[in-house]
């Protein structure tokens, strides 16, 4: 039996996550020079701290995000999504005010905590979504990161020289509408007869993670999953560290280099991901992100001009197909009850690399920069992150025709 009434709740969940993507993206060009200001110590060691910034954030989202995903599954999405968004808005205008890095450090520790509420994105678009849809609408999320991505940063960047703070209470009042607009439009997504109890043994992430157990058949792409979320943080922990030491940008130059990045996402996600699906299927699609996706972190360790940056980040880019056509197999391999569970387990999966993967990138980065190194690489982060990418390439190869249907319907 096809769910109805689709359409609607898709631009609902859209419009949310797009004004979420905004905010969280108005911030990013100008953390390092903050960080900067705070310690008094140059761009190099500032990527040292903010490694540490990045870790606190993915502790707190590796032990929320599964709670947060049981909570939605017992009590509804929508409340979740809310408390969440405003608790955020709330945690930009501390960090305007932070004085110091501990104050720094604190609100990326309440950010971590309440931006794991995109696990119940997540699961809401799961709710929604029929199993041949899944795909195309995971992809819209994509859609509305890079949305979010091209207005965002290319915004913080711009506020963010006229006053380094500036950019914090724009993303609070972004939160704050989202809150407004997701109370009186928002409707709920998790029917009362596909929700059930709350058991902490299942939500926390320990608990979450022997859940790995329930899926034998995907532990392969999991894997492979975690693999490349360490991987992306040689981009996304170490992008306004690397483009500012590196090539001298600003903050302005950072968000139009992320701004540029939101416009290829926005094609490739929004009307590339389908039709190339439909080309050459499944598999091959997965396979394509993973090739471009090493080509381009082998390209970016070796740019040696700024206009290099933006050639790369094309087929970068378009090394995102494989992730919305991981994610729609993975959850098509569930029920709609553990919709919420999944959601939250691989969450955690990604939060244990944003734990670890930011700490690597940016301390490779600060190890191979810092004025007594012996061995001065500014791009040995994208080294390491395409070595990561052959492995996970690696290790799915052989077993995808195993597990991928490649007559799945995508109408």
């Amino acid at each position: 039996m096809k769910k109805k009434n689709i359409n609607n709740p898709i631009i609902f969940i859209f419009i949310t996550i797009l004004i979420d993507f905004i905010g969280f993206g108005i911030i990013i060009p100008i953390i390092p020079s903050l960080i900067e200001n705070l310690t008094v110590e140059g761009m190099s060691n500032a990527s040292m701290y903010g490694g540490w910034m990045m870790f606190a954030y993915a502790i707190m989202q590796f032990l929320f995000s599964p709670m947060l995903g049981g909570l939605s599954d017992r009590f509804g999405r929508r409340p979740i999504l809310l408390i969440s968004l405003l608790g955020l808005g709330l945690d930009y205008i501390l960090h305007a005010y932070a004085s110091t890095i501990f104050w720094l450090f604190i609100g990326r520790i309440i950010a971590g905590l309440c931006g794991a509420s995109y696990t119940t994105a997540i699961a809401y678009v799961a709710d929604i979504s029929t199993p041949e849809k899944k795909a195309q609408n995971f992809g819209m999320i994509s859609v509305a990161f890079g949305l979010g991505f091209i207005i965002g940063p290319v915004l913080g960047g711009i506020l963010g020289k006229i006053d380094i703070k500036m950019p914090f209470f724009v993303a609070a009042g972004f939160s704050i509408i989202n809150v407004i607009y997701g109370f009186f439009v928002l409707p709920e997504s998790l029917k009362e007869k596909n929700r059930r109890k709350f058991d902490w043994k299942r939500t926390n992430p320990i608990g979450a993670l022997k859940n790995l157990n329930k899926y034998p058949s995907i532990l392969h792409l999991m894997f492979a999953v975690f693999l490349l979320s360490v991987a992306a943080h040689a981009i996304e922990s170490n992008w306004t560290f690397f483009t500012m030491y590196r090539f001298d940008w600003d903050e302005a130059m950072v968000g139009y280099s992320l701004g540029f990045v939101g416009i290829l996402v926005v094609i490739i996600q929004g009307f590339l991901i389908k039709k190339i699906i439909l080309k050459i299927g499944e598999k091959k699609t997965i396979y394509l992100g993973f090739i471009m996706r090493f080509i381009a972190m082998l390209l970016f360790a070796f740019a040696s001009k700024s206009w290099m940056i933006f050639v790369f980040l094309i087929p970068y880019s378009l090394g995102g197909l494989s992730g919305p056509t991981l994610q729609a197999f993975i959850s098509n391999r569930v029920s709609d009850k553990e919709q919420g569970e999944l959601q939250g387990l691989l969450s955690s999966l990604t939060s244990i690399s944003t734990i670890f993967g930011p700490l690597i990138m940016t301390q490779l980065f600060f190890f191979s920069t810092k004025n007594d190194t012996s061995f001065y690489f500014p791009g040995a982060p994208f080294i390491l992150a395409a070595l990561l990418v052959f492995l996970a390439f690696f290790f799915i190869s052989g077993k995808l025709n195993k597990t991928i249907n490649e007559k799945h319907s995508y109408k």
